[in-house]
């Protein structure tokens, strides 16, 4: 048996509530944020209105880091 790639629907008559899906991280250029391997730094570029990417400055290097943001935040 194999599983299917499409998503589970809730029943409405079930006691489990249905899964919410988290909300997107949105990041503006001049953000002060810190990332769990890189450190603190500030965003200095954004593509696609932070859909796609965001470049960072960590001072000792610049990094690209894309979707999704799982190990970065917002200070």
């Amino acid at each position: 048996m194999t599983k299917s790639a499409a998503d589970r629907r809730p029943l409405p008559t079930s006691p489990f509530k249905a899964r919410v899906p988290a909300p997107l991280k949105r990041f503006a250029v001049g953000d002060r944020v810190t990332h769990d391997r890189y450190g603190l730094g500030r965003a200095i570029a954004v593509e696609g209105d932070s859909d796609i990417a965001v470049l960072v400055d960590f001072g000792s290097r610049q990094e690209r880091i894309t979707q999704p943001y799982a190990r970065m935040f917002k200070l």
